[in-house]
């Protein structure tokens, strides 16, 4: 029987991954297993050999990634202009670890960084072009927005009650009174739009460069179909000003799409500021920021 002590974060470590190869997978136990240089928080990605990463979730809500990114990453591939990642074999629960997980082939690059991007203009346009591929991908049989995808691509009212407690929360420390007609104005731009295939987690640690050029997104774990308003919090997140407008060209998109983008950024802001005001001032401020940005940006628009 497979012991599930393990809460995935704080038991997975190279060894473990050894053992799981070695059980499942003999045929590349002999490979070196090394932890990647930057990691993530949903899943904990491993070096194996050259060519090959091991991916584990670190917790129950993301393990159903494991059977979704296996069966649709082949499928989207070949209609989109830059590689995902190619899934090579998927395991099952082991060695007290009890989720499934996945080997991948090692695809090049680095996460994107303004620091590395000579050209963020042109580096938008390439992101917004990622994304008209991914929503021109065919829809039959897609996983529809739910809570496999955290209800990205769905509505942005499945998390009104806690944006308005992170409103209320921060009330003094934000300027709440034009925070809350953004998410108002969120939730009154319904979508009524064809569902179309949306990444759900666009942002800079999911976009590698090369040469200061995108030449993968990765980790379509909340990826599925629905409204793709949630792909465009990158706007505030990474561009500005001309990059920016840059990418808003490009990418398209509703006005009404756009108020939904801004209230997903706005949701996801109040809520790491939330949890940082007052323990981590880099990542407060961070926040800060795009909130301040998201804030100005619907005050221009209406």
């Amino acid at each position: 029987m497979v012991s599930t002590h393990l809460d995935g974060r704080a038991g997975i470590d190279a060894g473990l991954v050894r053992r799981l190869i070695a059980a499942q997978f003999p045929q590349w136990s002999s490979l070196p297993v090394t932890p990647v240089e930057v990691d993530g928080w949903d899943n904990r990605t491993y070096r194996l050999g050259e060519d090959m990463t091991v991916r584990l979730p670190t917790a129950a809500g993301y393990a159903p990634a494991v059977a979704k990114e296996h069966e649709w990453l082949p499928r989207l591939a070949a209609a989109l202009p830059v590689a995902v990642p190619p899934i090579l074999a998927i395991g099952v629960p082991g060695e007290g670890y009890p989720f499934p997980w996945s080997v991948r082939g090692w695809l090049p690059g680095v996460p994107a960084d303004r620091a590395r991007i000579e050209d963020l203009s042109s580096f938008a346009v390439s992101v917004a072009e990622f994304l008209r591929a991914l929503q021109r991908c065919e829809t039959d049989g897609g996983p529809l927005a739910g809570e496999h995808s955290f209800y990205r691509g769905a509505a942005p009212t499945h998390y009104d009650d806690e944006t308005r407690r992170y409103l209320a929360a921060l009330s003094g420390r934000v300027d709440t009174v034009r925070a809350a007609a953004v998410w108002d104005a969120a939730l009154a731009a319904e979508w009524d739009g064809t569902p179309v295939w949306f990444h759900g987690d666009i942002a800079s640690g999911n976009l590698l460069v090369a040469d200061g050029k995108l030449t993968a997104v990765i980790d379509f774990g909340t990826s599925g179909v629905g409204d793709p308003a949630c792909d465009l919090v990158i706007a505030w997140t990474m561009f500005a000003g001309d990059s920016r407008a840059a990418f808003r060209q490009a990418v398209g998109q509703s006005d009404g799409t756009w108020a939904r983008a801004r209230g997903w950024a706005l949701w996801k802001a109040l809520l790491l500021l939330a949890a940082s005001i007052d323990t981590d001032p880099a990542r407060a401020a961070a926040n800060r920021h795009v909130i301040d940005e998201v804030l100005a940006d619907h005050d221009r628009v209406g």
